[in-house]
This record gives C-alpha cells, structure tokens and sequence, in this order.
C-alpha cells in the first residue's frame, strides 16, 4: 500500500510540468558547465564548476530514479529507446574516469547529456521521430539529388576542368564545387569565371541551384511538414483528442440531421 502511494506520489511528480521545467533548466546549466570547462579558468572557479558537475550528475541519478520508480510499468521501462538512453547517461557519468586513460569517454558523455533535452520536452521528441520516420521518404530524394549531382559534375568536369582544374579537375572535386554553389558560398565567382570561356554557362549554373536549391528542398521541407503532422496527429489521438477525420465525420452527420430535419 505505501509502496503504491509512493508510485503515485513520483507519477504525479515526473508529469508535474514545474519539475519538466525544472529538469530542463537543469539541462541547460549542465551544457552551460560543459562549455565553461572549456575555457582557462582560476583553480577556485574551477573547484566551483567540478562541484557543479558532480550536483548535476547526482540529481540526474535522483530524477531518473523518480521515473523508474513512479512509472506503473517498470518491466517495459527500458523499452522505450529514450528511457535507455538516459539511464546510460547518467549511469557512465557516476563512473570515475575523470584522471584515467577513458576521461576523454567521460566529458564527451556528459557532453550527451544535453541530449536530454529532446527525451524530457515531447515537442522536441515529436520533431525528431518526424525526422526519424521522414528518412525512408528523404533516401529517394537524396539518390535522385545525387544522380543529378554526378551527371552536372560530369559535364563539368569534361567542358570546365581545363578553366579551373581546382575547382573542375575530376567529377568529386566537381560535385564539391556544385555543393558549393548549391549552398550559394560564392557561386557566382565560380560561375562568372566559367563564362569568360563559355559565354552561356549560366543556363547551366541556374537549372542546377533551380534542381537542387529549389526543387528538391521544397520537397524535403513538404515530406518532413508532412510526416510531423501525421505525428502531432497521433500524439493528440493519444492524449484523447479527437482527429481531423472524426471531426469531418461528426460534422458530416450534423448536416445529415440538420437536412432531415428541414425535409
């Protein structure tokens, strides 16, 4: 009996939007520490900052223990991916490397541990499972990007490579340099020597940032757009919201009673 009150009591806790916040600031004070160590520093602000650390580390351990223990199913507690990921965390940033041969292995955990953030706030977990489930889609984008890339660079390199063979001189170095133009990192220089020689270059300079830049970004942008209201979807239909569909078909049979009616 006390032991399901004390569940209650965490479960209460953990779901308390003031501790969310709470861990969140604590968080963002952790990445504040991690990027102070990274500056020299007097030997008492650093006593101050490892003291830090060690709090930091300690009440990661208590809050991950509040979830454990107030979650209603602890057999499947480390089912879930990012309950998994936090407990490692915490639990290699207990372990004393800091003066051994594996310290490296221990700032670049604690460095994870901002990470964190994304599995405390459900927006940022809903924004990365968008991304996440979106990469099947963006895999075909990408191979179509890439047959695009590699037929420019070729031509490229064939017509352009004796103009500038650092920037033409075989098709990787050509695909670099369209990376190049892609992201519009001084595109024009490159595109203005190439028509000292072939006055009519820009046709192809603007159908490829027309391609890629445009085109197929707008596409990624709308297939990840559209796979994270499908997530925002199935998040509310978790929580007990009704769905667009139930809505229209509510509204559907609104109309049919209001037709009935006037007939």
């Amino acid at each position: 009996m006390l032991l399901s009150r004390l569940q209650t009591r965490l479960f209460t806790l953990r779901s308390n939007k003031i501790f969310e916040l709470f861990v969140v600031s604590i968080i963002l004070l952790s990445a504040l520490v991690i990027g102070a160590k990274t500056y020299s520093m007097p030997p008492g602000l650093i006593s101050v900052i490892g003291f830090l650390d060690i709090g930091i580390t300690v009440f990661f351990l208590i809050e991950i223990s509040i979830r454990f223990t107030g979650d209603p199913n602890k057999s499947r507690f480390f089912f879930n991916g990012w309950n998994l990921f936090d407990t490692i965390i915490v639990v290699v940033s207990l372990i004393p490397i800091e003066d051994s041969e594996l310290a490296l292995v221990g700032r670049l955990i604690r460095i994870f541990r901002v990470l964190r953030m994304i599995s405390v706030v459900p927006e940022l977990r809903i924004l990365l499972n968008s991304l996440i489930k979106a990469l099947p889609q963006l895999g075909y984008i990408l191979m179509l990007m890439f047959i695009i890339f590699y037929i420019y660079a070729a031509v490229g390199t064939t017509f352009f490579s004796s103009i500038n063979s650092v920037l033409w001189g075989d098709i990787s170095i050509s695909m670099l340099t369209l990376f190049r133009v892609m992201t519009f990192e001084d595109w024009t220089d490159v595109m203005y020597e190439v028509m000292t020689i072939y006055g009519y270059a820009w046709v192809y300079f603007l159908s490829f940032i027309f391609l890629t830049t445009f085109a197929f970004l707008n596409m990624v942008i709308g297939i990840v757009v559209n796979v994270m209201e499908n997530e925002n979807a199935a998040e509310r239909l978790a929580d007990g919201e009704p769905s667009m569909s139930d809505l229209r078909n509510e509204l559907a049979d609104i109309k049919a009673l209001l037709k009935h009616q006037g007939s």
